[in-house]
Formats: structure tokens, C-alpha cells, sequence
């Protein structure tokens, strides 16, 4: 197949130029460790702290309340993990909404309390918010946005809603692409959603927020992420987030209405197909359907002979051979889906003949399985 589309960036985006770069630079001047005293070490700890800085002032922290990780998921582990921690006098319940990203459901464990979502997978704030208020909790989990589905969650209610318990927000699919309302405690983020380099993840604490890390303290990231920083991708991830927050604005215009497209014409061209989340208080650049009747890993490998790389969270794509929670707490049709989501470098052409192609798809596929 000579025409692709790379149609899942909420995976991950192909390296940012910018990213690019920098990374080709820094390799041969950011190597050495940074905790270091020699000449080589203050290099690598200057470049170092340029990077922080960079990347905390894109998420709206001061460079000291922002730790770098090895990826969102780790973030996610580590910072949870920590301020459930910090706060085992007021109690270890964490709760969370039904559609927050597995790492938060893993870290929360057998002491999450799950706050269920609407339809549009948007959580029930009079419901989050009196789970908050029992005896016990320690920290409260929001997602800012849902990365199947695009979803906004509303943040800054939640946070007032949240009075003195932290309130924890996976901004991962949102940075980069979306502003993140004010209001959170702690926040997590992964480079390789907004292109930059993979291996490199985000957690900012905002001061007077306690956290107690599982690992010892060291000179490494307070113990947050202890190993030897990779300040080259530090630096790659900063000037990529960099670039593409300057590039947000007429992105996000375009993607808007290109989704806005996709959407109508799907529902309008494929039969039986359900198009999920909310339809305007979302982020720019994903959309997913479900298409009853098909059979989700066949639609993707379908889609992907004809040239379209997308994701589905449906059973049939699953290492673990479950339906997507997040789908499922919604209560929408889990079988035959397909996410769809925009990259700085897609382009019109690519929408309008995934539009094009997609019904077609479904059809030979429905026929195949007798329907």
C-alpha cells in the first residue's frame, strides 16, 4: 500500500521536527549524568534544567514541581502512588471515575472507589463528589479528557468539588492538543503523544501537595523516578511540546472541523453504527464509532490494507480479550470500534477517503460474516 494515513496520534505522534532537532543535537552534549560536579556532568545538568523549565511552564508549574519519568503510565504509578501515600492518615480510598486510564485503575487497587460515567462518558460530578466527601479518601482521580473517546471532564468542578483531598488528573491525552482546566493537585503527561520522544513522561505536584515516593530519596527526581536521566529526549520532549503549543491554535481548528466531518458522514453512510462520546465538549482530534455486526480486530486489519492506521478498544483487539472499560462504563456498543485520531500532518485528502473507504469496508465485512 504506497498512500498511507496515520490516523492514530492518541497513540503516538511521529517525532516533532523540532523534536528531531534537538535530539540530533543534545546526543552529543547532553550524555554525561547531571548530578556530577565535573565539566561534562554541569553540562548535562544546565541542559537538564533548561528542559524542566521548558516543560513546566508549558503545563503551568514551577520548574521544582515538576519530575520527569520514564513515561505517562509511570507517572501515573509513581505520583499516585506517593500522595495516596503522603496521606495515609486521612485514609488510602481513591476515588475515580469508571474511565480513567488503567494505570490509575491498577494504582487505586481493591481500595478505588469507581464513580460511574453518562453516556457520552462523562462522570456524574454530584456522584464524585459525594464519594469524596467520605471518611478515608486520600486523593481523587479525574482524567481531563478520556483518550478513547475524547471526552472533556469537568475539572475545575471536580477540584472545588474535592475541598482539601488532592485531586490527580491524567492530562495525557490533553497536553499538547487541549488546555487542562485549572484546579488540579497533581498532573501526569507522556511526550509521545504531542511528538515527542517516547520514554519520557510528565508529573507535576503542585506545592502543598505531599507526596511520599515508594523508592528511597535520592538526588534523582526525589526519588519520584530514580535511573540515570536521558537528558537528550528531555530536552526533545521540551521543544516538541514546545513547537506544537504554537502550532495549537489552527490545528485544533482544523481537526475540529474535520471530526466534525467524519462524524456526520459516518453516521450518515454506514447503517447500525453508534458514533460515541460528546459531540461538542470534546477534544479537537478524535472521534470513535462502533459498527454493529463487524468484528473489531477484522475492521482495523481491513482498514489497514487500505492504507488507514487507527486503534480500537474493542474485545477483539485486547491482550486481555475484555471489552474496553471505557466503552462499556458508558454503556455503548463495544463490538466493531474504531478510533480515529488526527496528527499534525494529516491532511484533508486522508479524512475525506477515509470517509470514502469506510463504509465499503463495513459492508464486505458484514458480508463475509452473513449479515
Amino acid at each position: 500500500m504506497s498512500e498511507r494515513a496515520y490516523l492514530d496520534a492518541a497513540s503516538a505522534e511521529s517525532l516533532h521536527p523540532a523534536a528531531r532537532e534537538m535530539l540530533l543535537s543534545a546526543v552529543d552534549s547532553g550524555w554525561a549524568d547531571p548530578v556530577r560536579l565535573h565539566h561534562e556532568g554541569r553540562t548535562a545538568r544546565l541542559l537538564l534544567d533548561n528542559a524542566r523549565a521548558v516543560l513546566a511552564d508549558a503545563v503551568g508549574v514551577r520548574p521544582d514541581e515538576l519530575y520527569l519519568t520514564t513515561s505517562g503510565t509511570a507517572a501515573i504509578h509513581a505520583g499516585l502512588t506517593a500522595i495516596t501515600a503522603a496521606r495515609k492518615r486521612a485514609g488510602s480510598t481513591v476515588v475515580h471515575s469508571a474511565v480513567e486510564h488503567s494505570a490509575v485503575l491498577h494504582t487505586a487497587g481493591a481500595d478505588g472507589v469507581e464513580v460511574g460515567v453518562d453516556s457520552v462518558g462523562r462522570v456524574d460530578l454530584d456522584a464524585f463528589a459525594a464519594a469524596v466527601r467520605q471518611t478515608g479518601v486520600a486523593v481523587a482521580a479525574l482524567q481531563s479528557a478520556n483518550h478513547e473517546v475524547g471526552t472533556r471532564q469537568p475539572i475545575e468542578a471536580a477540584a472545588e468539588a474535592c475541598g482539601d483531598v488532592p485531586l490527580f488528573v491524567d492530562a495525557a491525552a490533553s497536553i499538547g492538543h487541549d488546555a487542562v482546566p485549572a484546579g488540579w493537585s497533581a498532573l501526569t503527561a507522556s511526550a509521545h503523544k504531542w511528538g515527542g520522544p517516547a520514554g519520557v513522561g510528565l508529573l507535576a505536584v503542585r506545592k502543598g501537595t505531599r507526596i511520599a515516593p515508594a523508592w528511597p530519596m535520592d538526588e534523582r527526581e526525589d526519588g519520584l523516578s530514580p535511573g540515570f536521566p536521558d537528558v537528550p529526549s528531555a530536552l526533545a520532549a521540551a521543544a516538541a511540546l514546545q513547537a506544537r503549543l504554537s502550532e495549537a491554535e489552527e490545528l485544533n481548528k482544523q481537526h475540529r472541523a474535520w471530526i466534525d466531518e467524519v462524524r456526520r458522514r459516518v453516521a450518515a453512510d454506514i447503517p447500525d453504527v453508534e458514533v460515541v462520546g460528546d459531540p461538542d465538549d470534546r477534544l479537537p482530534h478524535i472521534l470513535t464509532f462502533s459498527c454493529l455486526y463487524v468484528d473489531g480486530e477484522a475492521l482495523v486489519t481491513a482498514l489497514d490494507a487500505e492504507g488507514f492506521a487507527v486503534s480500537s478498544g474493542s474485545a477483539c483487539t485486547s491482550s486481555t480479550l475484555k471489552p474496553s472499560h471505557v466503552l462499556a462504563a458508558m454503556g455503548v456498543l463495544t463490538h466493531g470500534n474504531v478510533r480515529i485520531s488526527l496528527t499534525r500532518d494529516t491532511t484533508y485528502a486522508e479524512i475525506d477517503r477515509f470517509c470514502a473507504v469506510v463504509p465499503g469496508v463495513v459492508r464486505r465485512i458484514r458480508a463475509e460474516a452473513g449479515m
